[in-house]
C-alpha cells in the first residue's frame, strides 16, 4: 500500500510540473503578439533613434548606406547653438504656462459641474470637443481667429473698443509664445476635467454633509475634503500633462510653424525641423533623446505616483 501511494505521489509530481509547464506556455503564447507589438514599434524606434543621435545620419545616408559615427557631437553642436537656450526657455515656459491654465480652468469647471443643474450632461458633452478634434483643424481655426489683419478675435477687440489698432498675436515675437499657450490651453481642458470630475464623483456626499453640520462649506469643504481625496489624482493628471505637453509640434507648427524669430521654437518643434525641413536626422535625433530623457523622467515620476496611489 506504501509503495502503490508512493508511485501514486511520484507519478502526480510529474503531471503537476507539466500542468505548470502548459500554463506557462499558453501565458507566453497570449504574451507573445503584445510583445512583439512593443519591440517593433516601440523598442526599435527608441534604439535606432538612441543610435541615430551619435551618427552623422543625412539624406545621403539613404543612397551610400553610410553613417559615420560622431559620438557626442550631435549633442554639443545644439547646446552650444544659440538656438539651445531660446529652446529651453520657451519649452519651459510652454509647458508650465500650458499646464497651470489647464489645470486651473480644468478644476474650476470640473467643481461647477458637481452642482445639479439641467443640461449638464449635454454641457460634460461638448467640453470634449476640443480634445476630439484633430489638432492640425483646431489649429487652423485658431490661426484665422487669431490673425491680425481678419482675424474674428480682432475684429471684436475693434468694434466694442477695447484695442485701437490690431494686435499681432502670433505674428509678434513678444506675444507668440502666449497666442499658441493659451490654444493650448483651451485643447487640454477637457482631459483635466474629465479625470478631476471622475474623481469628485468617487467622494462620498455624506463626507459633505457631515462637514456642513458643522459649518465647513465652500472653501472649507474644498480645502478640508475635496482636495484631500483628489490629491493622488491630482498628481497623476499634472504628470501626464507635463509629459503630453512636452511632445506637442502640431499645434505649433499650425499656428507659427515655431516663429516668429523663433519665439515659439521648443524642443519638439527643433527636433521636428531638424529631421524633416533640414534632413539632418542625426542632429534632430539628438534633440529627440534630450527630449525623450525630459519625458522618462517625468514618466518615472508617473509610475511612482501611479504605484502610491494603488497601494493606499
Amino acid at each position: 500500500m506504501t509503495l502503490t501511494g508512493g508511485q501514486a505521489t511520484g507519478s502526480g509530481i510529474p503531471r503537476r510540473t507539466r500542468g505548470l509547464r502548459q500554463e506557462r506556455a499558453v501565458t507566453w503564447l497570449f504574451l507573445l503578439p503584445a510583445l512583439i507589438y512593443i519591440v517593433l514599434f516601440f523598442g526599435y524606434p527608441i534604439v535606432k533613434n538612441a543610435v541615430m543621435g551619435s551618427q552623422d545620419y543625412t539624406t545621403a545616408t539613404f543612397y551610400t548606406g553610410s553613417a559615420p559615427w560622431v559620438g557626442w557631437a550631435n549633442y554639443s553642436s545644439f547646446l552650444s547653438s544659440s538656438l539651445a537656450g531660446t529652446t529651453f526657455l520657451n519649452t519651459a515656459v510652454f509647458t508650465v504656462g500650458s499646464i497651470a491654465g489647464q489645470f486651473t480652468i480644468g478644476l474650476a469647471i470640473a467643481l461647477f459641474f458637481r452642482r445639479r443643474f439641467p443640461l449638464s450632461g449635454l454641457l460634460r458633452s461638448l467640453l470634449l470637443l476640443p480634445w476630439l478634434l484633430p489638432l492640425i483643424a483646431g489649429a487652423a481655426v485658431w490661426r484665422w481667429i487669431l490673425d491680425q489683419d481678419s482675424g474674428v478675435l480682432n475684429s471684436t477687440l475693434l468694434h466694442l473698443h477695447l484695442v485701437h489698432t490690431s494686435v499681432p498675436w502670433l505674428s509678434s515675437p513678444g506675444m507668440a509664445l502666449y497666442s499658441v499657450i493659451i490654444v493650448n490651453v483651451w485643447i487640454g481642458i477637457p482631459f483635466n476635467v474629465t479625470l478631476l470630475y471622475s474623481g469628485m464623483q468617487g467622494i462620498p456626499e455624506e463626507h459633505y454633509e457631515a462637514a456642513a453640520i458643522d459649518g465647513a462649506v465652500g472653501w472649507k469643504a474644498f480645502r478640508h475634503i475635496t482636495w484631500p481625496a483628489l490629491r493622488p489624482i491630482v498628481t497623476v493628471v499634472l504628470v501626464l500633462g507635463v509629459i503630453y505637453t512636452l511632445k506637442v509640434v502640431d499645434i505649433i507648427l499650425g499656428l507659427t510653424g515655431g516663429g516668429p524669430a523663433n519665439a515659439t521654437q521648443t524642443l519638439a518643434t527643433t527636433a521636428y525641423q531638424d529631421s524633416f525641413v533640414r534632413f539632418a536626422f542625426g542632429q534632430g535625433a539628438a534633440v529627440n533623446n534630450i527630449l525623450l530623457v525630459v519625458s522618462l523622467l517625468f514618466a518615472g515620476l508617473y509610475l511612482r505616483v501611479n504605484r502610491r496611489v494603488s497601494d493606499e
